[in-house]
């Protein structure tokens, strides 16, 4: 198994925390991994992607051009990367920025209404959860208990009162595809 994804979007969307979460519950259940965040100078509102590698077998290189997954949190990133996506790939779009639809009809296609869900959970800052739990669901390479376990991880301290928001909006993300 071997998984390279693309999760890219606007800077402040969430999408380096989706990738670093994917790549410590990987690490937790025991796969090689790589995490490799790419953003410009903006602090909020410019680019930001990153490419994470899920696998059972040793990662050669944290760099690749064809990515099994793209999760596109808004429409600059399907545009750029959907051309790139290995044919059978899974792509997962936040239907809520995105307007454009997949193009090509070898990959699947997911669409997500992050923003929307994470309103309802009650905080439009977990729109990323609610990709990340989409994900999840759809792909089952992580147990959603691992990363359950890393949200926990992530709001530690101070922040410890989100986890219960993070951790409902990563469950209602799940349930849009199952």
């Amino acid at each position: 198994m071997k998984k390279e994804i693309i999760i890219s979007g606007f800077g402040g969307q969430g999408g380096l925390a989706i990738g670093k979460n994917l790549a410590e519950a990987g690490m937790a259940e025991g796969l090689n991994v790589t995490w490799a965040p790419s953003y410009g100078p903006e602090m909020r509102g410019g680019t930001a992607n990153c490419s994470v590698v899920l696998s059972d077998k040793p990662v050669g290189s944290p760099v690749f051009a064809h990515p099994t997954e793209l999760i596109a949190l808004n429409e600059p990133s399907l545009e750029k990367f959907e051309a790139g996506v290995q044919s059978g790939g899974t792509v997962f779009v936040n239907c809520d920025v995105v307007t454009d639809r997949v193009q090509r009809a070898d990959l699947t296609a997911f669409y997500i209404p992050c923003s929307k869900i994470a309103e309802e959970v009650g905080n439009p800052k977990v729109s990323n959860m609610v990709m990340l739990g989409a994900y999840v669901a759809a792909t089952k390479v992580l147990k959603p208990e691992t990363i359950e376990k890393m949200i926990q991880e992530m709001f530690a301290g101070a922040k410890a009162k989100f986890i219960p928001l993070n951790i409902e909006a990563f469950r209602r993300g799940m349930a849009c595809v199952q």
